[in-house]
């Protein structure tokens, strides 16, 4: 059965917590944690990424992510907590939900850089 766009989101919040820039930060501090900007690359050059992120634009995901493809980028392992963000949330629950039926267990939506921004989350250019 065909799904749309709304009910994709919707399952998509329902899978993927959405935490605050304060819980990130305490996540980011306990260690294991992987950050990831879904954002395209136009995006992160405007407005630079979250400290210490790796960015990988969505459509590129279960590459990155899949240890068994050869474009898996190390910084994915399915042991760590995986928080992610984009430009208003929509993208990140969206890859959220991808990495979860990847197998991932601990993933969180950040929500939007400017979030993370304005709370006074490290920025790097």
């Amino acid at each position: 059965m065909a799904m749309t766009v709304k009910q994709m989101m919707e399952a998509a919040n329902a899978a993927v917590p959405r935490i605050t820039p304060a819980q990130a930060r305490d996540m980011m501090a306990k260690g294991n944690t992987l950050v990831v900007d879904v954002r395209d690359g136009s995006e992160v050059q405007q407005t630079g990424k979250v400290a210490g992120a790796v960015h990988v634009s969505r459509g590129l995901l279960e590459f990155r992510a899949d240890p068994e493809a050869p474009t898996h980028d190390k910084n994915f392992s399915n042991d760590k907590t995986v928080i992610l963000y984009c430009g208003s949330g929509g993208r990140a629950a969206l890859a959220g939900k991808l990495l979860k039926d990847m197998g991932y267990d601990r993933v969180y939506n950040l929500g939007g850089f400017k979030d993370w921004a304005e709370s006074g989350g490290a920025v790097e250019k």
